[in-house]
């Protein structure tokens, strides 16, 4: 079993698969999928020790020559075999811990409900060495069990998932 009271409070790059992305400012684009409750999340490994989980919702990095919104619907494509619609914008967030830095675009996506997600993978790393490691429908309350460190920060203290959400804001 593996002992989280050893897990440090800010995650750390503990992998070298991190390396390609330490030292650089990234944008990203994450999505929230929402069902009965849960949200959808993507466990990562690397960025702690002793290989825990670190749960984000599913996205990843803003390409050159695309929209925000088409990332974002490639990258939970790539990481959950969905085809989502993306709603509206949720949360600006600066995310730096140790090498990472990023600006973390959040928004609201909507899938059919009869669509099953499943474990994808990132294009960018061969098939030995993906971050990803499991998809899970995780409640809020679920959420505040965790140690923190193992939950991205946009998720911390969320009661429900309205939480996450701010008034609408118009980027153009």
């Amino acid at each position: 079993m593996l002992d989280l009271s050893t897990v440090p409070s800010e995650p750390l790059l503990a992998e070298p698969l991190l390396e390609a992305y330490s030292g650089k400012v990234r944008v990203r684009v994450g999505g929230l999928l929402l069902r009965n409750g849960a949200m959808l999340l993507a466990a990562h490994r690397g960025l702690l020790p002793q290989n825990a989980a670190f749960w984000s919702p599913p996205g990843g990095g803003w390409q050159f020559g695309e929209s925000i919104r088409a990332a974002l619907v490639r990258e939970f494509q790539e990481e959950t075999g969905l085809t989502v619609r993306v709603g509206r914008f949720l949360h600006l967030h600066e995310f730096s811990s140790g090498k990472l830095q990023a600006l973390e675009l959040f928004f609201e996506v909507l899938a059919d409900e009869a669509d099953q997600p499943r474990l994808g993978h990132d294009p960018e790393h061969a098939p030995n060495e993906q971050l990803l490691t499991e998809l899970a429908w995780l409640t809020p309350r679920q959420l505040l069990q965790l140690p923190p460190a193992t939950v991205h920060p946009v998720l911390h203290l969320m009661l429900s998932p309205d939480d996450v959400y701010v008034p609408q804001t118009r980027f153009v």
